[in-house]
C-alpha cells in the first residue's frame, strides 16, 4: 500500500542489496586477481560511478564464468523512498562487510619484494557486492540462494550499469591478500547467513 502511494506521488524508489557468494575449489585463485585489479582501479578512480560500474560489471562476468565453483550464497536488501535513509543504510553494509574477517585488502606499493615466495593456495573465497539504485529490479529482490536466480541476479547487476541506475557501488572479498587463507570453520564463523547452493 505504501509503495503503491509512493509511486503515485512520484517520489523515487531507491533498493540497497548486498550479494554474498562462496566459491570453493583449488581453482578460485584467478578471481582474487580479478578482485584486487577492480579495487585498485576503484581507489584511483575516487569513486567514479561509472568506473566502479565498470569493475562491477567484470567482477560479475568473472562470477558467471566460474559457476561451477559456487558453493553457497545469500542476499539481504531494502527499499527507500528517501536516498538520505537509503545512503545510510548503504554506509552500514560498508561497515559490516569491512568488517568481515579477511577483508581488508592491502593496496599499499611498498611491500617486501624480498620474502621468499611460498604462498598456500586459496580454496575459499567469498564475495560481497553491495549496491544501491533506482527503481525496481525483480531479479534482485527475490532469494538468490539457488544457481539459476544468482545468475540472474549478476545479469540484472550488469544491465543496471548500463541503464546508468546505481546510486552506490562497493565490493568487499575475503581473502582480501594474497596468502591469506579462509577455512571451512571461519565461513562459518564469519558468514553465518551462506546457504548452500
Amino acid at each position: 500500500m505504501r509503495d503503491t502511494f509512493n509511486r503515485i506521488v512520484g517520489r523515487t524508489r531507491y533498493v540497497v542489496f548486498r550479494l554474498f557468494l562462496h566459491l570453493g575449489g583449488g581453482e578460485v585463485a584467478p578471481i582474487l586477481g580479478v578482485l584486487n585489479s577492480a579495487g585498485r582501479d576503484a581507489i584511483d578512480a575516487n569513486g567514479d560511478l561509472e568506473v566502479l560500474g565498470e569493475a562491477l560489471v567484470e567482477i560479475s562476468q568473472t562470477l558467471l564464468q566460474y559457476d561451477e565453483y559456487w558453493f553457497s550464497a545469500a542476499n539481504e536488501g531494502d527499499v527507500f523512498w528517501d536516498e538520505g535513509e537509503a545512503g545510510d543504510y548503504v554506509n552500514e553494509l560498508f561497515t559490516d562487510s569491512a568488517q568481515r574477517y579477511l577483508s581488508e585488502p592491502d593496496y599499499r606499493s611498498d611491500s617486501e619484494l624480498n620474502e621468499p615466495l611460498s604462498i598456500p593456495v586459496t580454496r575459499n573465497v567469498i564475495v560481497m557486492l553491495t549496491v544501491a539504485y533506482e527503481g525496481e529490479v525483480a531479479d534482485l529482490e527475490t532469494d538468490l540462494s539457488n544457481v539459476q536466480a544468482l545468475k540472474e541476479g549478476l545479469k540484472a547487476l550488469i544491465n543496471l550499469h548500463y541503464k546508468h541506475r546505481f546510486k552506490a557501488i562497493q565490493v568487499h572479498f575475503s581473502p582480501a591478500q594474497l596468502g591469506d587463507e579462509l577455512t571451512s570453520d571461519q565461513l562459518l564463523q564469519y558468514y553465518p547467513e551462506l546457504i548452500p547452493l
